[in-house]
């Protein structure tokens, strides 16, 4: 059984091959890759596994993000902190998942799942699983957020950007209000459209159409200025400039 771990964290990745390799003993762990890019890369250039584990929030991204550049015909298996609305979408089109922290106990019913499934399962399976991607890139566009004391739909368009303080996320409309939100900044970051909002850093996720301008900080970092007023300065790591420069022409072209 050739296993492919898709996973940023690397306790979670070392403790789930470690319960593979204990579970079954002639599985081969070909690989353990911790971002979007780096699986897409993986996919286009090499045969395809007998069984994937995928966490859903990589470092760089939602890895529902990697269906929608290359085609995943193996069966996968989610693995995931508690979001409700991921585990909506995997009980709707039953599609497996194991909630972390991960278990003997669930990766082996997963193996136990997939060592029944004849090849049409698998394919039926696989379909399934773009199916849901599908679904979930088409969905949620718009939230439905608590606005004093009414619930109200909020959509993407109206967002400037996210932001999280004390554990707590909030979506600031262009309007000026705030909304609170009951997603994490992670979870929002797989919800959002990808060309419209950039994670800009641990406390910001900021709409395309919000940027005013950009200044060079020290350190070789950027400072993104919105045309709405923000609770502290949007900081661009240094390492994530690139990334973030990329991103916004591609947003102005696209």
């Amino acid at each position: 059984m050739e296993v492919l771990i898709i996973e940023d964290e690397t306790a979670a990745a070392q403790n789930l091959s470690s319960i593979i390799r204990t579970i079954a003993p002639d599985a081969h762990i070909i690989e353990v890759i911790d971002t979007v890019v780096d699986s897409i890369e993986w996919f286009n250039t090499n045969p395809m596994p007998d069984i994937v584990f995928m966490d859903i929030h990589l470092s760089d991204g939602d890895s529902f993000k990697i269906f929608e550049s290359v085609e995943v015909k193996a069966p996968v298996i989610f693995t995931t902190a508690y979001d409700q609305y991921a585990l909506k979408a995997f009980k709707v089109n039953s599609i497996d998942y194991i909630l972390k922290p991960i278990n003997e106990a669930d990766v082996r019913r997963a193996i136990d799942k997939w060592h029944t499934l004849t090849g049409a399962d698998k394919d039926n399976y696989a379909e399934r699983v773009v199916d849901m991607v599908s679904q979930h890139s088409e969905s949620q566009h718009s939230f439905l957020v608590r606005f004093r004391d009414k619930l109200i739909p909020v959509s993407q368009e109206e967002v400037a950007y996210c932001y999280t303080v004390d554990e707590k996320v909030y979506a600031f409309g262009y309007n000026g209000e705030r909304y609170p939100m009951e997603y994490t900044l992670e979870a929002l970051q797989g919800i959002l459209s990808p060309k419209r909002f950039y994670r800009a850093n641990r406390q910001f996720i900021i709409s395309r159409d919000a940027v005013n301008d950009i200044s060079v900080w020290f350190g070789s970092r950027l400072a993104v200025n919105l045309r709405v007023a923000t609770p502290e300065k949007i900081i661009i790591p240094k390492a994530r400039v690139p990334e973030f420069k990329q991103w916004l022409v591609k947003s102005v072209v696209d």
